[in-house]
This record gives structure tokens, sequence and C-alpha cells, in this order.
């Protein structure tokens, strides 16, 4: 059988001659990303633009200027003055500074009161309605109605509940149960704290019932089996296993109801009738009475961008301290 051998000393020949005469394949073209998604972000984007973005920028920027009731009708009249809007409001020294520290810490009261009372009911409600029973789907629709309802229409009804003399609250505590001796004020003075602090929980827990129940869906069934098999009780489990597979959505639902509490206007406004009283002169009040009621729209910018960057510093830095927590676990 023949073999054919190459000589150690001749040359090799070349694959790529036996290919020369052949044409190289044509260079794969990369294919063009279509311009569809883009544009539809468009419209998203110009919306973000004119409803958050451009407004912030204009308070930023009259937060600077000495914009009064002379020179509302033309802001290019209103002078420059830098800074001075901040120095005198968050200056604690002088009048405008104490009332804000005062307004802070009672919106501060007010939130967390507010948020841990209303997850505290959402807990409780999803839990009892977490097991099927007759009637649960009932019950559910009621628990929603509140944050189904118009916050205009809510509020104005509890204002009619809590008015002096014609209303269900004192008609119920002074004439049929008896527990008072007189009609108290409800609007006014320190009750105006509670009255308020109980219409926003009245009006948020829903919404933290809703998100608890519906983190409670993924909790497995057979953790709570194998629990009560190992003899744990009721609140064992739920400290157990209920409460550490539902830290990602309290992780969020917090937050969240932090900054709505926190930055709620319409509650307090519609309440109060724009006038709240001392006790509950809440942050967003005491900035709307500033730029409407005086006519000093700088110092209401200066609040305002104030406190965007308060809420901004919590929450960076309660998700800075999660994101660390949950690491490390």
């Amino acid at each position: 059988m023949a073999t054919s051998t190459t000589a150690p000393g001749a040359a090799r020949p070349d694959r790529r001659d036996a290919r020369a005469g052949t044409p190289e394949p044509a260079r794969r073209r990369r294919p063009r990303r279509p311009l569809l998604p883009y544009l539809l972000l468009v419209p998203a984007i110009v919306l973000e633009l004119a409803v958050h973005v451009v407004p912030m920028a204009v308070g930023a920027w009259m937060s600077l200027l000495e914009l009064t009731q002379f020179h509302i009708r033309d802001w290019s009249t209103a002078p420059f003055i830098g800074l001075d809007n901040y120095r005198a409001t968050l200056d604690i020294h002088t009048a405008a500074g104490r009332e804000l520290l005062h307004s802070f810490w009672v919106t501060l009261a007010y939130t967390l009161l507010s948020v841990g009372l209303a997850w505290l009911l959402g807990m409780a409600g999803a839990v009892v309605l977490q097991r099927p029973f007759r009637g649960r789907a009932v019950l559910r629709a009621l628990f929603l109605t509140p944050y189904a309802l118009p916050v205009y229409t809510a509020v104005i009804t509890w204002s009619f509940l809590l008015q002096r003399d014609t209303g269900l609250v004192n008609h119920v505590l002074v004439d049929q149960l008896g527990l008072l001796d007189d009609r108290p004020f409800w609007l006014i003075g320190g009750n105006s704290f509670w009255s308020l602090l109980v219409v926003s929980v009245w009006r948020n827990w829903p919404f933290a019932f809703l998100c608890l129940m519906a983190g409670l869906q993924n909790v497995p069934d057979e953790l709570y089996e194998a629990s009560a098999i190992d003899g744990a009780g009721f609140w064992r489990r739920l400290r157990s296993v209920t409460l550490p597979l539902l830290r990602p959505v309290n992780l969020v639902l917090l937050l969240v109801l932090f900054l709505w509490t926190f930055n709620d206007f319409n509650t307090p406004y519609v309440l109060f009738g724009g006038s709240a009283p001392e006790q509950a002169d809440l942050i967003s009040i005491h900035i709307y009475r500033s730029s409407f009621k005086t006519w000093d729209f700088g110092s209401g910018s200066a609040m305002s961008v104030a406190l965007l960057l308060f809420l901004l510093v919590v929450s960076a830095g309660y998700l800075l301290i999660t994101n660390r927590r949950r690491d490390h676990a």
C-alpha cells in the first residue's frame, strides 16, 4: 500500500493557497436595534420631566429668590439672595426656625405612630384572613373599603363625624354610652393630633393589609404544618415563620408608608380646612401656610427643598442599612 511522504526539508503546501480562488464569506452584520422601544419611552420621559423634574428645578430656583407678594407677578424682578431663605427657615434661634422645628417633631411623631399602627392592624387582618373560611371574601372587601374611597370623600366624612355638637362620635360617646360627661372638641386643641392620627390610620391600614395578605400567599403551608408538629404555638409560628418570610414585603411597605405619611397634605388640609391647630401642624401644612398665607414663596420653596433632601437621606439610609443586613444574613 503506497503512502505519500514529504521530505524533511521540503516546504509543506499552504492550505490557504487551495482556498485562494474561493471568495471569503461576507462578514455578519450586527442587527440594528429597533427604535420602537425608545420611541414608546418618549411620552413617559416627557411627562416625567413635565410633572416632576421641571417643577423640582423651578422650586429649587425659587428658594434662592426673595419671591414675595411684591414680585409674584414678575419673577424676573425678584432679587437673588442665595441661601438666605435656608438660613432664615432652618435657624432654630429665629421664630421661623423654631416653628419649623416644632412642625418637624409633630410630623415625625405622627408618622411613626401612624405607620406603626397601620402596619400592626394590617398584619393582624392579614393573619386572621389567611386561612379560608366562610365569609372571608366579604371581610376582605370591607377591610379594603377605606383604601378604595376617594381621600376627600373619606376625610370630609370624618370631619362631620368629629364635630362637637352634631358629630356622631360625641353622640355615641356622650349620649349613647355615657363615657364622657361633656362633648369634647376633636378638631381643635390637643385632641386634634389624635383625631388626625385616627383618620390617617383608618386610611392607610388597608394598604398594609393588602400588601401583607399578598405576601402571605407565598408562604408554604408545609412550614406551618411542620412547625405545628414540632409543637410551636401561634406566636412561635408568627415569630419564626411568618415574619421572617414577610421581611422583603415589610421592608418596602414600611418605607412607602413612611414617605406617604410624612408627605401627607390632603388629610390634614381637608380635616382642618387649611389651618391646622398647633398640636397638629404637620410640615406639609406649615409649608403651605408659609407660602400661600403669607405669600413668601421663597421661604416656602426653601422648606420644600429641605424636606425633599431629608426624605432622600432617610430613604437612602434605610435602603443601605436593610441591604447590608440582607447581605450579612
